[in-house]
């Protein structure tokens, strides 16, 4: 076995990928190579290492120094003068501050635990990290309904925005005699500005498949699937590469571990719409049909893909199953607040120094989240809004900044958590043009089933033109408003009921803004 002293890890997403990285890391390989180091240093590829707009990056352990923005001119000076001479190059190096935020992202990781730290592509580094353990014990020791016990009282909720409880849906589905049941992962993932399931899977995708084993298990699913959006090339490689290594270990496949037990994993690749975030959608395209929502009930957990009972959860809750299972759901349920329990991901962008993936507990301050893991505003500016849980979010102000993360507290505020996505906005975005963009996505996002959204959102896309150049009245504004709230009650679907919330939010909570355009 090859045992060396050092480590390379190259953050592989698809940002790093489109800056490089592969002919980076094989420049550097191969001074490694002509160093005669290949003895003493290893060169590997890892998920995301959790922060955007760095370029080429990659991290030297043990030293835990993390260069970034590499170029191909960089190899020969990295080398000689890191792995030869022993003295790390200042001028590659991530500051201090930086650094520190990065370090800080792993103090309370479930999800991420291994992100950035080893080879997703290789099922041994997985299970060096504890991984399958979990899916073991559900499967040999634990009965079905023990192992929904087990998620009911870690708290656990849907993390793709509808926070519904994780164990209280398996439930439905798990007495349901039928020929057979499947478990499908929602990682379509449309929402604007949201993307930590793709880093989730980038970066582990063994733990979502031991989650999936141990959902698909304890409702009694024998198939599963994985729908995710054909644009996540690399999740869809590494998904794939990872089923195949699954099956070669016998975690797949007919009678697990000689148990009785039969499970296959599938990956189904989406063609991009929005609205097939929505569960009975993305079910519709699953059948080959057109992405429109179903009349609901029955609900998928009774009457789901093809007729059958079909359970859907999103790709965040499902990698916080192994854990649970692991460690029991009481410990979990002391993470986050009584009601809003665990951690939750959260992609951070727009105008922070450090933009980028983190991992907290629910209840962390969104003031902390932005100045702690965020780095705070970029270039000195002032804070002025946070748009919270993708475009079908809301935009919360000053005055709200310093609300806790969690389903209760953002609810107070008639606010939601949603998908994760943090937008921050400094004192020179407009928030006209701002809210102007969104309604422009839902109207072209738009399914066309039913009329109130797709008359609603072309006529709130014509009013917000009118404000645009100066040509609306107040009794526009309120207009708006109130269209939104007559489509949130008439919609079909969380499509059109959602646009009540960043219009509301827009419009209220920057009055003046809006106002002032009319004046003009």
């Amino acid at each position: 076995m090859k045992t060396t002293r050092t480590h390379i890890l190259f953050g592989m997403d698809d940002a790093s990928i489109a800056a490089g990285t592969s002919a980076v890391q094989a420049a550097i390989k191969a001074e490694i190579e002509k160093n005669g180091l290949q003895e003493e240093v290893e060169v590997l590829e890892t998920g995301s290492l959790n922060f955007f707009d760095k370029g080429v990056n990659c991290v030297v352990y043990p030293d835990n120094v993390t260069y970034i923005n590499l170029k191909l001119e960089d190899a020969e000076e990295l080398v000689r003068e890191h792995f030869v001479k022993g003295r790390p190059v200042k001028r590659l190096l991530m500051t201090a501050p930086e650094k520190v935020q990065i370090d800080m992202n792993y103090d309370t990781r479930i999800v991420l635990k291994n992100s950035g730290i080893i080879d997703p592509e290789n099922i041994e580094e997985y299970l060096g990290a504890g991984g399958y353990i979990a899916w073991e014990k559900a499967l040999l020791n634990m009965k079905p309904m023990a192992i929904i016990d087990e998620v009911k009282k870690s708290g656990l909720r849907g993390r793709g925005g509808a926070g519904f409880p994780a164990g209280l849906k398996w439930s439905f589905t798990a007495p349901i005699e039928a020929e057979q049941k499947l478990f499908v992962i929602n990682a379509d993932e449309g929402e604007p500005g949201t993307f930590k399931d793709r880093l989730i899977m980038e970066g582990d995708p063994h733990k979502l498949l031991e989650g999936i084993m141990i959902g698909s298990y304890a409702v009694g699913a024998t198939k599963a699937y994985i729908y995710i959006r054909g644009e996540y090339k690399l999740c869809i490689n590494r998904l794939n590469k990872a089923i195949e290594q699954a099956r070669e270990y016998g975690l797949l496949g007919e009678n697990i571990f000689e148990s009785g037990f039969n499970l296959d994993i599938e990956v189904m690749i989406g063609a991009g719409a929005y609205v097939c975030g929505e569960e009975t959608a993305l079910i519709e395209s699953m059948e080959g049909n057109r992405g429109n929502p179903r009349s609901k009930p029955p609900f998928p957990g009774v009457k789901g893909a093809w007729q059958k009972p079909t359970v859907v959860n999103n790709v965040e809750t499902i990698a916080n199953v192994p854990a649970i299972i692991n460690n029991g759901g009481e410990w979990y349920a002391k993470l986050g607040t009584e009601k809003s329990t665990g951690t939750k991901v959260y992609t951070i962008l727009g105008d922070v120094e450090m933009p980028g993936l983190t991992e907290v507990e629910m209840g962390t301050p969104l003031r902390k989240i932005i100045n702690e893991y965020g780095g705070g505003m970029k270039d000195g500016k002032k804070f002025k809004a946070a748009l919270i849980g993708g475009s079908a979010g809301v935009i919360l102000n000053e005055d709200l900044v310093n609300v806790k993360m969690d389903y209760e507290s953002l609810g107070d505020n008639a606010a939601v958590l949603g998908s994760g996505a943090i937008l921050v906005m400094n004192e020179d975005v407009p928030m006209v043009e701002m809210l102007a963009s969104i309604i422009h996505f839902f109207e072209h996002e738009s399914c066309g089933k039913c009329r109130p959204c797709a008359l609603g959102t072309k006529q709130l896309e014509k009013l917000i033109k009118k404000v645009q150049k100066g040509e609306a009245t107040v009794e526009d504004l309120d207009y708006m408003i109130t269209l939104s709230e007559i489509m949130q009650q008439s919609s079909f679907c969380a499509l059109g009921q959602s646009l009540i919330m960043p219009v509301k939010s827009a419009i209220e909570n920057f009055r003046d803004e809006f106002l002032a355009r009319i004046e003009k």
